[in-house]
């Protein structure tokens, strides 16, 4: 399944990157996704699919809404 491309929107001092919610198994082109845009936290609005221990081991801090 084709996902839609990332969209960056950048407010005064503030950038927020708009994704699709990866699985386990898209995780890997996900994370690569975001350390090229250097996210450093990453919110989860949805439910969790995937596992935020490999994120996190990238040094990108995971929050989520439904914690």
């Amino acid at each position: 399944m084709n996902r839609p491309a990332a969209v960056e929107i950048a407010y005064e001092c503030m950038r927020f990157l708009i994704t699709h919610n990866p699985t386990n198994a898209t995780l890997n082109k996900f994370t690569e996704e975001l350390k090229k845009f250097e996210v450093n936290t990453l919110v989860r609005v949805c439910d969790a699919t995937y596992d935020k221990a490999p994120v996190e081991k990238e040094g990108i801090q995971v929050l989520s809404c439904f914690d």
